[in-house]
């Protein structure tokens, strides 16, 4: 039987980040450590070719398109801005204002375009995250 070779998902992003030449690579650190400090219950992978992160607690079977483990993913694309996309956005309570966008498809988007926006919206990200996480099917 051959050997699994594949980094864990925690090193998949690491070398990601390493390798990543962003002008707003600290914000994506910055937010990448407020994301895994909110819940044992969060897992990161490199999916979609970006730094995701999931729950990986226990859920009751579902369609993998409908996307339900998946908490948030990083869009990188642009140069300014660092977007973070719930897929499931629309589930979440969102009481602060944080999340934005009304796509028919149920995402939810927030954007960062400095450092110092990482560390203003900090409670309201962990909030939703929180929130979140309060939605899971167990």
């Amino acid at each position: 039987m051959a050997k699994n070779n594949k980094p864990a998902s925690e090193e998949q992003v690491a070398d990601y980040l390493g390798k990543l030449d962003h002008p707003l690579k600290d914000v994506v650190e910055a937010l990448r450590e407020i994301v895994l400090a909110t819940d044992t219950e969060i897992g990161e992978q490199v999916k979609w070719n970006s730094p995701s992160f999931y729950y990986k607690g226990e859920m009751k079977e579902f369609d993998a398109k409908e996307y339900k483990r998946d908490i948030v993913v990083f869009n990188l694309h642009k140069k300014d801005t660092v977007l973070l996309v719930f897929p499931t956005g629309a589930v979440v309570n969102d009481k602060t204002g944080f999340l934005e966008g009304k796509y028919p498809d149920g995402r939810r988007m927030a954007k960062f375009s400095a450092i110092d926006e990482v560390q203003i919206k900090k409670k309201d990200l962990q909030a939703v995250l929180k929130e979140w996480l309060k939605q899971v099917e167990k």
